[in-house]
């Protein structure tokens, strides 16, 4: 995979989580979130109180109520050094699960009674089995007008809208129609996301596919750094929706509601940071996020498994490992 803005691994994959600062505890604005193999090179520079990647958390002291400064370099300090080696998916794979696990997108297509200009529409799609975006178009749309004269077009989807910090990607790529044989489990698929589509079977709309040709991501936009990278169409073809994904609906919802205090102990574990609270997000087979609260700032975290987890049953099983580990390590404090 080419990397852009950073000299890294083709593997390299950089998140990004900005501190929603509520008091001036902290000196800088983001924590980096880096793949396990990134590593910072010019133009980049590490921040002050950013710790080495060789620094092992169970060396350091958990940060204790004192004196500011101190506090924030020790979570800084704590922070960087767990998640340098927090374990992640490979970039595109973790690009092809978002896509394939999101359902509403900015696309852009050329605008046709615009010449020269841009046009941007908010669609729901779904994705085939390939991983192509499938979209109910109505003839009537100015997208759909705009596609017929130019098919050319990207689709733009974001894992958290409302975090600008986030993980963002855009695919490029040529909208053609669905060919009448494959209507009915293009039909099916878009239904699975969308069931109350029931416009879809109204007779001035019509599926179109997306082929993609190539993809960009974009993490860390208005911070102090900057991660993205690009993919290829062979890339992006090759590359698998992780399994674990799709339970992170149920998951997330059961242990933020009735797990709470328990989530919170196994990212203290993990992290060896005192946080406050801490609040599951998005899971998949090598771990999860959660957005922790520490003395009323918020850090979006990576929490990895201790391996890989194989099905739903199995993320129980990791989960309660974990939990005990945590409870246990408490117990002898």
């Amino acid at each position: 995979m080419k990397t852009m803005a950073v000299a890294a691994p083709r593997s390299s994959f950089l998140l990004y989580s900005r501190l929603n600062v509520s008091k001036p505890l902290f000196s800088y604005p983001v924590l980096p979130l880096c793949h396990p193999r990134f590593s910072l090179t010019p133009p980049f520079r590490r921040p002050l109180f950013m710790a080495s990647s060789a620094q092992s958390p169970s060396t350091q002291a958990v940060p204790a109520a004192g004196n500011v400064d101190n506090d924030a370099a020790n979570v800084f300090q704590l922070i960087q050094s767990h998640q340098e080696k927090a374990a992640r998916l490979p970039p595109v794979e973790e690009v092809k699960t978002l896509l394939d696990h999101r359902t509403r997108g900015m696309l852009s297509t050329f605008s046709e009674k615009y010449e020269g200009y841009p046009s941007g529409s908010m669609v729901d799609y779904a994705c085939d089995a390939d991983g192509s975006p499938i979209l109910a178009v109505s003839s009537l749309a100015v997208h759909t007008k705009d596609l017929l004269a130019n098919p050319k077009c990207s689709l733009l989807v974001a894992r958290d809208p409302e975090d600008r910090t986030d993980l963002v990607i855009t695919l490029h790529g040529d909208a053609v129609s669905v060919p009448e044989e494959d209507r009915a489990s293009i039909r099916t698929a878009y239904l699975a996301k969308h069931p109350n589509a029931f416009w879809v079977d109204f007779g001035d709309f019509h599926f179109i596919r997306i082929v993609p040709k190539v993809g960009r991501y974009v993490s860390g936009v208005a911070t102090a750094l900057l991660g993205s990278g690009e993919f290829s169409k062979e890339e992006y073809q090759a590359a698998k929706v992780d399994p674990i994904t799709q339970f992170t609906k149920p998951i997330a919802s059961h242990m933020n509601r009735d797990h709470g205090e328990d989530t919170r102990l196994i990212v203290q574990h993990a992290t060896l940071i005192p946080v406050d609270s801490a609040y599951m997000l998005d899971l998949d087979s090598l771990g999860f996020y959660v957005k922790a609260v520490y003395q009323g700032n918020t850090h979006k975290l990576r929490v990895p498994f201790p391996r890989r987890a194989v099905d739903r049953k199995d993320v129980k099983t990791l989960v309660v490992e974990m939990l005990q580990a945590a409870k246990s390590e408490a117990q002898l404090i």
